[in-house]
């Protein structure tokens, strides 16, 4: 029990706006089930945050639960790691606005994702996506998180977040713990398939450019096969150069495990219909057993539920003594 004490505490989420991409888990869940043995872990779907942008409401609840599922069948072992609906623990919504209160408009206003959404939904620039930053520092700063895995886009995200963080504590001592992006090494920026100057998003306009982890394989395969590489004909890492050839070799090298050398020698001389269908076969093999397994515990609703129950008593603990200790300190009277 010593040993616990001292684990840094990691947290992280995804939206369940959609299915899960293979950006989604070769840039971050595959990463966090090795995560579990050496780290305190919380992983939470981000529902809260999902309706800056307009949902279908059976949608975005089927996608949270398959989500979870998915989150499961990763390797994501709910005995060993804390799985958990935002919406469930209501302290994030309480810290969230608490937040607001200490974050400044020209910090929102220079977000580059608040720009980005802010083009797409013209017809929806609500206060939420401008003050999401804020409930994603809420999200991280609730559980006094030392680490918080994210994509290099992400990392404005907690560089805000460390700012309110210390500007709360500069006003009121020692609350809230600083926070460090966790970028892991490989396979952190998964790129589309059609258009690989753009990260792989379940939002991108072109189908074909976006793998999901539950996809059949052979819709799959095919995507692989009409992936944008280029004329030169040859499998060389060269990200600047050849963005299309370097996204597949990153896809390949982190399904594989080989190096880039290693593919580099594997299909030297050979054409890029050999390559692009050896990456295809290697990521269905990935996921296989990954969208049997999902498709397994989706058929146990009773068991889901029990994990996010669990999962929201055992957040909400961890929540609500931080949500009450910042409460004390803004001077709110005790209930």
């Amino acid at each position: 029990m010593e040993n616990e004490v001292h684990k840094k505490r990691i947290l992280s989420g995804i939206q369940p706006s959609g299915d899960l991409t293979l950006g989604s888990y070769l840039g971050a869940i595959k990463n966090w089930a090795a995560l579990a043995d050496e780290y305190d872990c919380y992983y939470m779907m981000a529902d809260m945050h999902t309706i800056t942008v307009r949902q279908v409401p059976a949608d975005l609840r089927r996608h949270t639960l398959t989500q979870l599922a998915t989150y499961i069948a990763s390797g994501l072992d709910p005995e060993k790691n804390v799985l958990f609906v935002q919406s469930h623990v209501p302290a994030h919504a309480q810290l969230g606005w608490v937040l607001d209160c200490y974050t400044m408009f020209g910090e929102l206003s220079r977000m580059t994702q608040f720009k980005d959404k802010s083009a797409k939904n013209a017809d929806n620039i609500n206060a939420g996506l401008f003050t999401y930053p804020a409930l994603m520092a809420a999200d991280i700063l609730l559980y006094q998180a030392d680490l918080v895995p994210v994509g290099g886009d992400q990392k404005q995200h907690v560089e805000i977040c460390r700012d309110i963080a210390t500007r709360f504590n500069g006003i009121y001592g020692d609350v809230f713990k600083i926070p460090e992006p966790y970028i892991p090494p490989v396979g952190a920026r998964v790129m589309s398939l059609t258009s690989p100057e753009n990260k792989m998003s379940k939002s991108d306009k072109d189908p074909g450019g976006c793998v999901y982890m539950l996809e059949k394989a052979e819709d799959i395969l095919r995507k692989f096969k009409k992936a944008v590489t280029d004329s030169d004909a040859c499998v060389r890492f060269d990200p600047a150069a050849k963005p299309g050839v370097s996204n597949l070799m990153q896809i390949y090298s982190v399904a594989t495990g080989k190096t880039f050398d290693e593919i580099e020698r594997e299909f030297d001389g050979r054409g890029y219909g050999d390559f692009k269908t050896a990456v295809g076969e290697s990521v269905v093999e990935l996921l296989r057993p990954i969208r049997e397994e999902t498709e397994h515990l989706l058929a146990d609703k009773s068991y889901l539920e029990s994990v996010y129950r669990a999962g929201a008593e055992k957040a909400s603990h961890v929540a609500d003594r931080t949500v009450g200790k910042v409460y004390k300190k803004v001077g709110f009277l005790a209930r």
